[in-house]
């Protein structure tokens, strides 16, 4: 009884530590410059409105101008002070020109978010080398791009904050998605890394890794193979209540990892249990994803894959019978409020 007691006075203690330690790191974020990648739609728009309403001056960076400008107005009308800019993340001079503009226009840049991303759904089989290639350059170099054109002047300020947007997929490979698994994988690498190397110069590197969320992403993410069945499983399950989650109860976790620097957040109560089970059980997971596998759409047959551009269709001409329906319903609500949709109005 006497351990049993002693172990919990110290358990209680550490936790009381952690707590005040957590306390002392909190920034608060109005007047901050804060720049998210990948921010014109989907999670990263739903992170800038966060920050708007928290008072923070606001970048956002992403590749199709429309949409920029789309997004740019949305913010605007929720007050935000926004710099909506154009930037291809997998080409580093132009990274390296999105943050000197953004620190002419705004200021120094307190804390980035790496969100810009891309996704190919589809067997191995389909897969070409290509597709892994194209993944790193975007989920992976994207972010390094940019983490490398902010550290210079953060480590001279001794201060700064980093929010690397992962995935559960950089923790838990995910059949049919295994280019996006091994870019995430090497993104929680760095971010885990970069967190441990750059501590003791007062910059805070977050790593987040969400489960599915309800964002509407699928019809900008690319499918090969039976493109139709892949995208119907995938949104269907990025729709589902008891399986994705909510992008702006996302959203509002990532910001609150940014206030308080955190060095980790698994989002999600699906994501959570499988990263817990693969860390505990790894042979037990590889073998329901096994058997989640056998339940996906095959591959074409056999026949060497084909590259990116030349064998991929994007979700929104992947539409069938199952998806839209009534079971993408949440998943669709999501693309309205997230400047998913090509055309739409803010």
């Amino acid at each position: 009884m006497r351990r049993a007691g002693t172990a919990l006075a110290v358990a209680g203690a550490l936790l009381a530590l952690r707590m005040i330690r957590r306390e002392r790191a909190r920034w608060d974020l109005a007047n901050r410059t804060v720049l998210i990648t990948g921010g014109s739609r989907g999670l990263g728009l739903l992170v800038a409105r966060e920050l708007a309403r928290e008072g923070a001056r606001v970048a956002i960076a992403a590749r199709d101008a429309a949409t920029l400008a789309r997004a740019r107005e949305d913010l605007s009308g929720h007050g935000a002070a926004v710099l909506a800019l154009p930037c291809d993340v997998t080409d580093r001079a132009a990274v390296e020109r999105l943050v000197q503009e953004t620190t002419r226009r705004l200021g120094p840049i307190d804390a980035v978010v790496n969100n810009a991303g891309t996704i190919t759904v589809g067997p191995v089989d389909e897969m070409a080398i290509e597709d892994y290639e194209a993944a790193l350059a975007t989920n992976f170099w994207g972010a390094l791009y940019t983490i490398a054109a902010v550290l210079p002047a953060m480590r001279a300020r001794r201060a700064g904050r980093i929010v690397n947007v992962a995935s559960i997929g950089g923790r838990l490979s995910v059949p049919h998605l295994l280019p996006y698994s091994v870019s995430k994988f090497a993104l929680v690498g760095l971010s885990e890394g970069l967190r441990a190397e750059l501590a003791g110069e007062s910059i805070q590197v977050s790593t987040i890794c969400p489960g599915l969320m309800r964002t509407g992403s699928p019809r900008h993410a690319w499918f090969k193979g039976r493109h139709r069945a892949e995208y119907a499983w995938f949104s269907v399950a990025d729709s589902l209540p008891l399986v994705s989650m909510s992008a702006e109860r996302a959203a509002r976790q990532i910001v609150d990892a940014l206030r308080f620097g955190d060095a980790d957040r698994v989002l999600s109560l699906p994501a959570r249990i499988g990263a817990t089970l693969h860390g505990v059980f790894p042979g037990l997971t590889a073998e329901l994803l096994g058997l989640v596998n056998r339940l996906l759409p095959g591959s074409r047959g056999p026949g060497r894959p084909s590259a990116l551009a030349a064998g991929a269709v994007k979700g929104e001409a992947s539409t069938s019978s199952l998806s839209p329906s009534l079971l993408t319903t949440l998943g669709d609500r999501a693309a309205e409020r997230a400047n998913q949709i090509s055309g739409q109005t803010p």
